[in-house]
């Protein structure tokens, strides 16, 4: 899985080695066109013409390897490769844990920096991706002995036509202009989502928390309308369900029924905002 982004991600260039469940990956990290290094002292601000060219950008390759068990033969590899293209399910799919370790090693650096939020990609951000295999040498300098560039922002899965559903222009311009302003659970909640998905189900406990209290508080009423009503008393019904994960949280990793229980009040969460959204148009 290979990954091309416009300018810099933060990451240092080098190769990483991962352990999870779905076993051992490299991440190769690789920038081409790196801007030179910081000077000791600013330069004096120069003057800019009307019409001055923006500089290029670097782009960042990201490559990521499965690294514990390679494939037998160059045939295997070829149908290994010709599954993970055959639809837009199992494109998305693959897609999808590259992006998940990306994300895991950009979460691991916004830490390491003490960065209060840290930085996310979306796949659809990429300027170049691709599917491919090729030798150990080869992939750990991102190459491949062959490889397939793969569409990701196109395309009509299930994962895109709710994405177009909720297309953002109009509520930025809402936002913007004062007419509306971003409740505290929008931003609570899809930060609770973001580390469920990453597998750091004691952060998502400890998000959700507030994030229901805040959503029980500023969309009470919000919508004349019964599937809000039922999903808003089902919430209300189940808010000691999210306090004592959080509560055990706090004192190690959650068990497999709290774990559960932040998943469904999550997914609870997401519909109520997902449906004002789309209500309001």
């Amino acid at each position: 899985m290979q990954f091309e982004f416009p300018g810099t991600l933060g990451v240092p260039d080098g190769r990483y080695l991962a352990r999870g469940s779905e076993g051992e990956r490299v991440l190769v990290v690789e920038t081409i066109g790196a801007p030179p290094p910081p000077r000791r002292r600013r330069r004096r601000p120069r003057e800019a013409g009307p019409s001055a060219e923006p500089d290029p950008l670097p782009l960042t390759r990201i490559t990521i390897a499965r690294a514990e068990e390679p494939f037998g033969s160059a045939e295997e590899a070829e149908s290994w490769l010709g599954d993970a293209i055959a639809s837009e399910e199992s494109i998305d799919a693959v897609v999808a844990a590259g992006a998940a370790l990306l994300n895991r090693t950009l979460h691991a650096h916004a830490a390491a920096r003490g960065d209060a939020i840290g930085a996310a990609v979306l796949p659809e951000q990429a300027s170049g991706v691709r599917i491919g295999h090729g030798s150990g040498k080869e992939v750990a300098s991102g190459r491949f002995s062959m490889a397939r560039e793969v569409d990701v922002r196109g395309g009509s899965s299930k994962r895109r036509q709710r994405e177009q559903e909720l297309q953002p222009q109009a509520r930025i311009a809402a936002v913007l202009a004062g007419r509306e302003q971003i409740d505290a659970c929008e931003t609570l909640i899809p930060r609770a989502r973001t580390d469920l998905d990453a597998g750091r189900a004691r952060e998502a406990a400890l998000q959700l928390r507030v994030g229901l209290e805040a959503l029980l508080v500023e969309l009470d009423g919000a919508l004349a309308d019964p599937d809000h009503e039922k999903d808003m008393a089902e919430l209300q019904a189940r808010r000691s369900e999210a306090g004592e994960a959080a509560n055990a949280a706090l004192l190690g990793d959650l068990p497999s029924n709290q774990e559960h229980n932040v998943s469904e009040l999550l997914t609870i969460c997401e519909r109520v905002l997902r449906r004002r959204r789309v209500l309001r148009g």
